[in-house]
């Protein structure tokens, strides 16, 4: 008997082979037909192409940028990675000049000192052999690619410890979007999982080291940020890096300075609380 037998009696014999559950799982089929025929968001629509003039070789080349007004911040993770959509911004903000290959974040890009121009031509330049060419956008692998590029330029130029350690956040920030962007289905999946967050976790640490040198050498602001956001977000990179102890003593002069936004120190108060978690769980 069907669960709706005996209506038949009442007229309506024609719903009594009704599935309960039928419409739902039909419309719930038709809702993932129309996402998988739906347009995949096509990436290159919001970039443009940015006329350059490397600092270091004088060659004039375009590099992509995202076009203003085509992205919106959607939130931010709690060492103050910043979240966009329909993209992510982040992975457009190497700069490299395919002639030379001297790379550095945009922010940096055109400050040149003398020093910087001879490392980076004898150290760099003299081995160039190019890039491979991109498709018409940056998948995670070649940003990653372009900002290591960028990396290996702070360090052959000598470049101050807070734009090494601002570089190491990025590229820490593109392994995390890369590892939250794969596939299950991606062949190799838990493997390259792995790796990413391997990666994220070693430029994390590097970030720290770095800011950390930088915090007690250095005036701020420092790669845009005051000491207060600085002093934050060292507290957070400690954390994630396993470093208790002295996370919780940036945390704790966050808190008890009174120039500290209600915004800054909410988010300290959350990072404290993680901290506290972390030792109980010890």
């Amino acid at each position: 008997m069907g669960i709706l037998d005996g209506l038949g009696n009442l007229g309506l014999g024609n719903l009594q082979k009704m599935d309960v559950y039928e419409e739902k799982k039909e419309q719930e089929q038709e809702t993932q037909t129309a996402k998988k025929e739906e347009k995949k968001f096509d990436e290159s629509s919001v970039l443009l192409d940015k006329s350059e003039e490397c600092p270091v070789c004088g060659a004039k080349f375009k590099s992509k940028h995202v076009r203003s007004g085509r992205f919106k911040a959607v939130g931010s993770d709690t060492d103050l990675r910043p979240k966009y959509q329909p993209l992510d911004v982040l992975k457009y903000d190497a700069v490299v000049c395919p002639a030379c290959g001297y790379a550095a974040l945009s922010r940096f890009f055109k400050f040149m000192m003398p020093s910087y121009e001879k490392a980076i031509k004898e150290n760099i330049s003299a081995n160039w052999q190019g890039m491979e060419p991109t498709g018409d956008f940056y998948t995670y692998d070649d940003a990653i690619t372009q900002h290591k590029l960028a990396l290996a330029n702070t360090i052959v130029k000598g470049a101050k410890d807070s734009e090494k350690a601002y570089t190491c956040l990025k590229l820490a920030w593109l392994y995390r979007g890369k590892a939250e962007t794969l596939e299950p289905t991606a062949e190799n999946y838990e493997a390259q999982l792995k790796e990413a967050k391997a990666q994220e976790k070693e430029f994390l640490e590097n970030a720290y080291a770095g800011f950390v040198n930088a915090y007690s050498t250095e005036d701020f602001p420092m790669c845009g940020m005051d000491e207060l956001t600085v002093t934050y977000l060292l507290a957070e990179l400690a954390r994630r890096a396993g470093k208790l102890d002295e996370a919780s003593r940036f945390v704790s002069t966050v808190l008890t300075n009174r120039n500290a936004s209600d915004r800054i120190k909410e988010r300290a108060r959350d990072v404290k609380e993680m901290i506290m978690k972390a030792k109980e769980g010890k």
